[in-house]
């Protein structure tokens, strides 16, 4: 997968001001840490997470992912008319039918002839909605377009905590699936992208590769029942096999783009931990200095995760012309997605 004419105008993000230690929710779940005898601070040693944000529980994902909308679209500096395509990609979603992207669509105040859908690929969506906006620049449907994300863990975290204290058979085996949880966060972003003929940065969006093994799609499941934990993860297995996928995909994607382990100045991933974070750099031999990471302070924001990430990294002067990025994402499924971006 290779494009000649597509640029990354912009990346927006949006963030929540309430923040959630990974000690308030263990402080939380102290009846049964004292009864499974299990030690606070376990959470944070494990995941690497400290702390994430969350929006308000009756914010819908329209209206965040909306809001990182508008600082994309402001900062790319484009006229929404020039925008063909609006792509809802997260996880969170205001409503089965219709798509939540008509809900940002209008109130974005796009074009009429604007095309409105909404993608879902677990972690992945926004990076597949890239591929979508992108594939349609190079055929020439569109001149440019946009993907927005609008993810809230709220729910899932307050639920899985209700659950673990009302389970009184829960031991320290069956509570571990629970854990990968309890390490969600909240973000919105958005990416404008365009055809290079009216791009102002010139930030090249070079294409990547994707592989998936949907053999183990059992490992991270959520049903969307306001009545449940909503996700149940076996977060060891997932971990190494999609470990093992990104090691495949490294190596098909380096083949596509012609790049070596040496070639990209700074990589972002997916946001899920520090054991993840170890495991993935030290399989593909990639240097771990060239990372930039959030989930420390945000946690897994899902499909927000990697985008928001790079635009942070972007804010904080870490990304300079010419630089070649890699963007490294793993999505349950299991599906991997490498990105190559040329600053």
């Amino acid at each position: 997968m290779k494009y000649q004419n597509v640029c990354i105008e912009s990346i927006g993000y949006y963030l929540p001001e309430d923040v959630v230690t990974s000690d308030d929710i263990e402080t939380q779940l102290d009846p049964v840490y004292q009864r499974l005898k299990l030690p606070h601070g376990r959470l944070e040693l494990m995941s690497g997470i400290k702390e994430r944000r969350f929006f308000p529980n009756d914010w819908t994902s329209s209206k965040v992912a909306g809001e990182a909308g508008k600082n994309a679209i402001e900062k790319a500096g484009i006229s929404t008319d020039k925008l063909g395509c609006l792509i809802h990609a997260s996880v969170c979603k205001d409503f089965l039918e219709p798509a939540t992207a008509t809900v940002v669509h209008r109130d974005l105040k796009l074009p009429d002839a604007c095309q409105v859908f909404d993608v879902s690929n677990a972690c992945l969506g926004v990076l597949s909605g890239m591929t979508m906006i992108a594939n349609m620049i190079e055929m020439g449907q569109i001149e440019s377009g946009i993907v927005v994300s609008g993810e809230n863990g709220r729910q899932l975290v307050e639920s899985t905590i209700q659950e673990i204290l009302n389970d009184p058979t829960i031991s320290r085996k069956s509570i571990k699936p629970y854990f990968a949880s309890l390490t969600i966060g909240a973000a919105a972003t958005a990416v404008v992208l365009t055809h290079s003929s009216i791009s102002k940065t010139g930030h090249k969006f070079l294409g990547g590769a994707i592989h998936s093994a949907t053999r183990h799609n059992d490992l991270c499941t959520g049903d969307g029942a306001s009545d449940s934990t909503l996700m149940n993860t076996d977060s060891e297995r997932l971990m190494l096999r999609g470990i093992e996928l990104a090691g495949e995909t490294w190596k098909l994607f380096k083949k596509e783009m012609g790049w070596q382990n040496e070639t990209p100045d700074r990589i972002f991933t997916h946001q899920v931990g520090s054991a993840h974070q170890k495991l993935l750099f030290e399989t593909l031999s990639l240097d771990a200095n060239k990372d930039f990471s959030t989930f420390d302070v945000l946690g897994n924001t899902g499909s927000a995760a990697l985008p928001s990430t790079l635009a942070l990294g972007e804010e904080k002067g870490l990304l300079t012309k010419g630089n070649k990025i890699g963007l490294l994402g793993i999505g349950s499924g299991i599906n991997c997605m490498m990105l190559a971006v040329e600053w």
